[in-house]
């Protein structure tokens, strides 16, 4: 028998959560756990692929991505996020999950420690693990809507911290961080020079005036910054894995040696279609937007009339993330309760460590507003019988 490596012994198991619980089983489930938008690809962009495609762009290609696409996610870079990044800088990725597998793996080494705001997004934890390093839980202020307060990441600061990872806007809790709140972490980076890994695949989803800033655009961090982006969320091209990082010229060699080894360059054609989705109409984007909206304001609405849920509106994301406190249930024991009584399936808030418990993350974007509100009757019987 082979002998595994201690990277694959000694390191978590990657956790699907109820995703994985719900799979395969019979009956009529809605499936409001998985963060998988439900609207198709905007027909431009799959027509710009299937140009390309027929047009023999099939063959290897720049091993950063193809220069035109680049070139246009930088321009996209400087008009909508303030930052100034060339071609040259940026790397197109298999998702944003091969952008943050690269960030770690390039910085991390074994013992040192990557702190994540809590709740936390999961699936960044294994990729930390197999580059060596430890997961550091940093508390984010649960009592002031999630906010980022200073003396509570600080305090987990330690000689062996390297970065802090950031999630903006956020998954699960659906803030959008302000420019002060980003700007304590800044001011926690470069006082201790630390690395920040900045997920933002959701800055285009944002509600009610909400604005997105990229802390790369903040003075002193762009040169200590790893900026991760992807199609998956604003475009529905979830199925597609096609993303994009910038970062300082000075880490692009390192990054690139992540990716050449681990899939040398994406696939070709796609991201002619990549470039239709950043050049072509705008109108496309902003019906996807407009529609999470719809659904977020049916969920918030209705899960704010079953007893014991309250639910503040999330300012950006898809997701909703429900206060189940009054209930007096554990999480993970309600999202189960309730997929089993009623077929329908959220994710538990214990899923996103302690700082979630008490919370169930729904996913509104993941069906359509007649499937959504079926769901919300679903919920409504459950919770009035509970």
């Amino acid at each position: 028998m082979p002998r595994f490596a201690r990277r694959i012994t000694q390191t978590s198991a990657k956790d699907f959560g109820m995703f994985a619980r719900a799979f395969g089983r019979p009956g009529d489930l809605i499936h409001l756990e998985l963060g998988r938008p439900v609207e198709d690809t905007p027909d431009h962009i799959k027509d710009a692929t299937i140009a390309a495609l027929r047009a023999g762009h099939v063959h290897y290609s720049d091993l950063q991505g193809i220069p035109e696409l680049r070139h246009a996610l930088a321009g996209k870079m400087a008009q909508d996020n303030g930052m100034d990044y060339t071609a040259d800088e940026i790397i197109v990725t298999n998702g944003l999950t091969q952008a943050s597998y690269a960030a770690f793996m390039a910085l991390l080494d074994e013992g040192d420690e990557a702190i994540l705001l809590a709740p936390y997004y999961p699936q960044h934890i294994g990729k930390i693990e197999l580059a060596g390093a430890k997961a550091v839980i940093a508390p984010l202020d649960t009592d002031n809507d999630f906010a980022i307060r200073r003396d509570l990441i600080e305090a987990h600061i330690t000689p062996r911290t390297r970065m802090i990872v950031l999630i903006n806007p956020c998954n699960p809790t659906g803030r959008v961080y302000s420019r002060a709140e980003l700007q304590i972490l800044a001011d926690l980076a470069i006082e201790h020079d630390l690395t920040v890994i900045s997920d933002e695949v959701y800055e285009r989803i944002t509600y009610d005036n909400a604005t997105h800033v990229s802390i790369a655009a903040l003075p002193g961090m762009r040169a200590r910054t790893i900026t991760m982006f992807a199609f998956t969320k604003a475009y529905a091209m979830d199925g597609w894995r096609l993303g994009w990082l910038a970062a300082d010229a000075s880490m692009i060699s390192a990054l690139m040696k992540i990716t050449t080894n681990e899939v040398t360059h994406v696939n070709t054609f796609i991201q002619h279609g990549a470039l239709a989705a950043i050049t072509g109409p705008t109108s496309a984007l902003e019906e996807l937007v407009a529609g999470d909206l719809a659904r977020r304001d049916l969920a918030v609405r209705r899960l704010n009339q079953m007893p014991g849920i309250t639910c503040a509106a999330p300012q950006g994301t898809i997701y909703a993330f429900a206060d189940i406190r009054g209930t007096g249930m554990a999480s993970q024991e309600l999202a189960e309760k309730l997929m089993n009584d009623t077929g329908v399936v959220v994710e538990a808030g214990s899923f996103y460590g302690d700082a979630g418990e008490g919370h169930l993350r729904i996913c509104f974007g993941s069906v359509d507003e007649a499937r959504l509100s079926e769901a919300m009757d679903r919920m409504q019987g459950f919770f009035n019988a509970l």
